[in-house]
Parts: C-alpha cells; structure tokens; sequence
C-alpha cells in the first residue's frame, strides 16, 4: 500500500538534519532547536545509552513531563534498537511500579518533578540508572544529570546497530479501564503507516507548524503530534503543560500553528472560553484535529460555529491500531461520523461470530491494515483474543453507511441490556450534555433485579451551577424514550477521568459496589 523510505524515525531526524540543518525542528519557549542540533542531542544521548550497556531490544521508560527531552530520549533509544515506554506521568507509585516490572524496564529517564512518585524504584523494580530531566538534589552513579549528560559528552555517530522496519518502536500501556494495563507493541512500520494514511487525507506539507500541549506519554499524541510532523519535517511548539490554558492561546498566534490537536474537553472550553478580541484575525490554524475520546456533538456545534476560519476534525482510533484507524474528511463530513478509514486501513462490522453485517446495522468495529499492533507484551492469550486472522478487535460498537462513513455507538463492554433492549450510555451522554448546566456525563449500567440492568448516570455541573436530578430526568423525557431515562442520577464535583479526559467508567461502578 505504502512506499516505506526509511526503517525508523533517527533516520527521519537523520534526512532532515542533512537536507535542511539550519531549519526549526522544535520551538522550546523562546528557543528555536534546529534538524542539526537536534541530531546532536539525540546522538549524544545514545552514545551515553550505549555507554552505560543499552542495547538492542532493552527497555528504556520514559516518565517525563512535556520537553525537548521526551523527544531525545525516545530518538536515541531507537537508534539503539532499545524499546522506549512512555508511562503516564499522572501514575501514582504503585502503577509506575507495576509498568516499569512488567516491561522490564532497564533504565528510566524520568523528570525531576516526579521524584516524589519515584523515591522506591531501585527497591521495588529492576530499574539500573535513573537519568533526571530538570533540577534534581540526589545525583549519584544511579541518579543521572540528563542536562550535564548533553553538556559533558561528545556525540557519537557510528553506532552500529541497524533498526528493520518491523522491529518494535514503542510499547504504548493501555490507559487500564478494564484492569491492569497491557502493553501494546508497535512496529515503525506500524506508525509509518498511520502517518502515511493521514497524510494522505490531509496533505500535510513542511510548512505547516504543530503545537504539543497533550501529554506526550499517550499513543494519539506520540503519533499524531510528535512522530508525524517530524516525518514531515514540521516544526512543533512544545508546551509543558496544558495550564494555564491561555499560554497555549499565546503561542498559537505567536508561533502561527497551523495544526492544533485536542481531546474533547479542550475543545469544549475553547468553544466556550472568552478569546481576545484578536484572536480571530491573526489565529492561522486550518486544521483542528479532536482525538482519545468521543466528541460531543453539542460541542462540535458550538465550536464550529464560534471557530469558522479552521475545520474541525473529529478522528476515531485505539493504541493498538497506531492509532488512528479514521478521520473526518476536510472537505466533507457527516453529523455524528468520524468520517471513512484512513488509506492503508481496512474497517468491517461484525457480529459477535466475526460475520460482516449489512450497511447501517450496528456491530462490533473490527481493523485490518500494516497499522495493527504487533501484541501485547507478553501477553500471547489477551494477543489471541484481539487479533483474530490479522484482525484487531476493538470493542467499539458501530456502523457504517454506503459511504464508507464510520458511526461509533459506544464501548461493547458498555452496552447496557434492560428487559432485552439495547441502550446505549452514549446516546444518553449526548442529551445530557446538550443541557445548558451540564458540563460532563457519563452514563453507566448497574444490575437490576425486574430488568436485568438499568442505566444510571453521573453528571458534572456547568461552573458550580445548582440542578435537580428531577430537572435533568424532566429534560431527559423531553428527548428520550423511557426505558432510556437513568434510573438515578448523581451529581458530582468531577468525574474521574484518565490523561485524555476520557472517563474511567470502572471508577463509577466501583463507586456503586461499595
């Protein structure tokens, strides 16, 4: 399907740093870092690697905040032929443990603003050498100046190892909503081929400029705003946090992004968030992309409306599938769609036998393309499972129309059955967040002794507004059948949510069993 040109993402860096040293790879605040020095950095880093007996197939975890340095880190393990993981840095110690004993994670490059999450690593975990991103107080053998590793150490080239196409770039853990979490293993040739396919529906040129503000930790970020424009040789402004928001405002205008990637609570509060007045004049995005979690449509209708100079795209996709198995197309687009399958990928739905089923009718979304994992680490039974004849099962329940276009319904694992009835939680969401004191929902089903399961829903209030669970079932009734309206409805401070903003249902229903 592809033309793959290079076999990992250093020899990406490597072409770019000869054909256009001098150009900005990277903004950091004030400082640009070109092609050219940023070769530097990831070929010293390596070399220090190599030095302290990296090699090929090794685990290096990376528990970083947003930086240069994630960048680095990454690059200069695969040169290796070493694994990097990315780990969630809003883990607490024991997940870190968890991740970092199940990876087998030899060195960790971590920031020092983490340290407190870290102290017991080299007890708990076989975790060498820790090498600290930032100011950190406790440096010794074990404990590594990432900063004076850069200052102090000739770069070095010539490291023989060669890198194939189909070895492991990554191992990305699922978020864990049902769980442990498991490691998903990717190809580069599974993340070339994601890129590839983007690039194909969106024509994405050198010109344009990305911005990085999402945790870089996670599958849709590392892909879709780091490894892809760095294919492109785009530049990328990288924020360390999302807070506060409007530093991302600034450098937006600033820096004239022109591809700005979101999860649907930024977009939320974009659309409605007071801008400067300027804004609209000088803003050069074309391109917002949402991705890691459904998005509101009664979100995607403000912000459209509000933001008329860029296209908002919604994409649909799965760690394991790279991750981005379809987008919405720029030039045409269906309510409620997250448009057709990226080129390269292949979509069926299915029943619960693997049985393609008829246009328009729902099943579970099934992915077929050069962008399916290799597995889970060491987890050959949860591989079997998912991947079936070089299909990945998603879990996702959809349907597609004559258009190719894909529909998502809701999690499978989320469907609710009362009295025999499918209710989807996501079609109850959608409503209540059309509500104009409604901030967040998440609808989950609970059992039930005449109806085998009934939905109960959790909801956040608009900025501290006071509302009646009696007020939002009278609005539900307005706009849904009965059997759909939630049996209770409980109303919270926050929903508990994972880095992207998606809402970890398992938390909910935790809550109820107690």
């Amino acid at each position: 399907m592809f033309d793959y040109k290079y076999n990992s993402f250093y020899e990406v860096l490597k072409e770019h740093a000869k054909k256009s040293p001098k150009a900005t790879a990277y903004y950091v605040g004030d400082r640009k870092i070109s092609f050219e020095r940023m070769l530097l950095k990831v070929d010293t880093f390596a070399r220090f690697l190599e030095l302290i007996g990296v090699h090929r197939g090794d685990k290096v975890a990376l528990y970083l905040a947003n930086s240069i340095e994630f960048i680095v880190a990454l690059l200069a393990a695969q040169k290796l032929g070493a694994i990097p993981v990315p780990v969630n840095n809003f883990l607490k110690e024991e997940e870190v443990v968890f991740i970092l004993n199940d990876s087998e994670a030899k060195i960790l490059v971590a920031s020092a603003d983490f340290s407190k999450e870290l102290q017991n690593i080299f007890s708990r975990t076989g975790v060498q050498k820790i090498i600290w991103e930032g100011e950190y107080n406790g440096l010794d053998e074990n404990n590594i100046s990432f900063n004076e590793i850069l200052s102090n150490l000739e770069s070095h080239e010539k490291i023989t190892q060669s890198v194939d196409i189909d070895d492991i770039a990554v191992i990305i853990y699922t978020s864990g909503t049902t769980g442990k979490p498991k490691g998903a293993m990717l190809s580069y040739r599974n993340i070339f081929s994601n890129i590839l396919g983007i690039e194909q529906l969106l024509h994405i040129k050198p010109k344009e400029r990305f911005i990085v503000y999402l945790p870089m930790f996670h599958s849709f970020t590392l892909t879709v705003t780091i490894l892809m424009p760095l294919y492109f040789g785009s530049p990328v402004v990288i924020i360390r946090s999302i807070m506060p928001f409007s530093n991302i405002i600034k450098q937006v205008l600033l820096k004239r992004v022109s591809v700005f990637v979101g999860v649907p609570d930024v977009y939320n509060a974009l659309s409605k968030a007071k801008l400067p007045w300027y804004f609209h004049w000088f803003n050069s995005v074309k391109y917002y992309v949402s991705g890691a979690a459904a998005l509101p449509e009664d979100t995607l209708k403000r912000f459209r409306k509000r933001f008329k100079k860029g296209v908002l795209l919604e994409g649909y996709g799965l760690s394991e599938a790279s991750p981005v198995v379809a987008v919405n197309l720029p030039n045409k687009q269906k309510p409620k769609s997250v448009g057709p399958a990226i080129p390269g990928v292949t979509v069926k739905i299915v029943d619960e036998d693997m049985v393609e089923l008829p246009l328009g009718e729902i099943g579970e979304i099934i992915v077929k393309g050069d962008n399916v994992m290799q597995g889970y680490w060491k987890r050959p039974e949860a591989t079997a499972e998912t991947i079936v004849n070089g299909w990945l099962r998603t879990g996702d329940l959809g349907y597609m129309d004559e258009d190719g276009f894909i529909f998502i319904v809701d999690r499978k694992k989320d469907l609710i059955i009362s009295k025999g009835i499918n209710i989807y939680p996501r079609e109850i969401e959608e409503v209540l967040t059309s509500h104009p004191l409604v901030k967040a929902a998440a609808v989950i089903g609970i059992k039930d002794e005449k109806s085998g399961e009934v939905p109960v829903a959790y909801i956040e209030s608009e900025d501290g507004e006071q509302i009646s669970e009696s007020e939002i079932k009278k609005y539900l009734r307005e706009h849904l059948a009965n059997y759909k309206i939630p049996k209770s409805i409980f109303i919270v401070d926050e929903l508990p949510k994972n880095a992207t903003g998606k809402v970890l249902k398992r938390v909910l229903k935790e809550r109820l069993s107690q």
